[in-house]
């Protein structure tokens, strides 16, 4: 794109959605990063919290900040609806021409945003960060290279490596976006899905600024699920080549029996006389009973998919709002009012 042909960023309205869960211990120090670098954003912003159903002071704290700064707009949903859950209310509600994504935990540092604008206003639809070092530990490090990459090798669609939800959005990428009806939506996959002109931008992970992670292992392990899931038929392959291998094992087991028993002083003299047990029976059952309940398992992940498709349930609801109407709500009260 030439220099003539480049977007004006201070021409565009930026919404900034970020989804929050007990985060009442950052989020001051969120506010403050995030008004210090939009200052040198050159163009209007908005910020847009959405809180997750907390138990804490989230929701006091983000409706204070929309009293007080009508730049900040506070949604929050009824119960916990999910990480993801939650950055799509957002997503449904933002009004920017460009939308950034961040979580609250400022492991996504907010100062990185203008690099992702750059790449923005040079044509790119889609911007997103690609994560270059973490500070967790170890272990947790290594799991999410190994997950990523068999992600990667499971999906059908082309997920870049190492990255999540912080990213750029033109208006058209979330338009499409939150077009598409899914019970759980996985947004860094469908994001992948919708194409346009994409590029990533490396950036180092922060540690978390405060509080406690809320992410658990078996929430990531859902996560991780709800990636490979939504994206790829493969698993329910997997289910048929463990069919085809347990088959070719027991095929060979039964050629290797018949023979022994045919050829049974050969094998006698070399260490190997039949000797008929109760224990290889019950470990070949095991065995095959095994593959059975996983191919099962696999198969009624895809089929809960579906379940949960056809009830029709609505992604999210919203139970109040501070600086803002909602675009999208479902009214289940009527004695309740939205605060904008």
């Amino acid at each position: 794109m030439s220099t003539t042909d480049r977007r004006s960023i201070g021409d565009i309205l930026i919404s900034v959605v970020i989804p929050c869960y007990n985060e009442e211990d950052v989020l001051e120090e969120l506010y403050r990063r995030v008004e210090e670098a939009a200052a040198g954003w050159g163009a209007d912003f908005e910020v847009l919290t959405v809180d997750d159903g907390s138990t804490d002071a989230t929701w006091d704290i983000l409706s204070g900040f929309a009293s007080r700064n009508s730049r900040w707009k506070a949604l929050r949903l009824s119960r916990n609806f999910g990480h993801q859950t939650a950055l799509w209310a957002g997503l449904c509600n933002a009004e920017g021409g460009v939308v950034a994504v961040l979580d609250a935990d400022l492991q996504d540092p907010p100062e990185v945003v203008p690099k992702l604008l750059e790449k923005w206003s040079e044509g790119f639809d889609t911007v997103y960060a690609i994560r270059t070092k973490r500070k967790e530990g170890p272990l947790k490090k290594a799991a999410y290279l190994a997950y990523y990459r068999v992600l990667a090798c499971m999906s059908e669609v082309d997920i870049p490596l190492d990255t999540g939800d912080f990213c750029v959005m033109d208006r058209r990428v979330v338009d499409a976006l939150t077009s598409i009806s899914e019970p759980d939506p996985f947004i860094r996959g469908l994001r992948a899905w919708l194409g346009f002109k994409q590029i990533g931008v490396a950036y180092e992970r922060h540690q978390r600024a405060a509080g406690e992670v809320k992410y658990t292992f078996a929430k990531l392990i859902r996560l991780g699920m709800n990636g490979i899931i939504s994206f790829s038929t493969r698993p329910l392959r997997l289910a048929t080549y463990f069919g085809f291998f347990v088959s070719l094992l027991a095929f060979l087991g039964a050629v290797f029996t018949l023979v022994q028993r045919v050829f049974a002083s050969s094998f006698v003299a070399l260490g190997l006389a039949p000797a008929p047990g109760f224990a290889t029976i019950v470990i070949a059952i095991l065995f095959l009973g095994g593959v059975q309940l996983v191919c099962l398992g696999i198969l009624g992940e895809y089929v809960a998919r579906v379940y949960e498709s056809v009830k029709g349930r609505p992604q999210y609801v919203l139970s109040e709002t501070r600086g803002m109407q909602p675009t999208r709500v479902l009214d289940i009260d009527t004695n309740q009012k939205n605060v904008a």
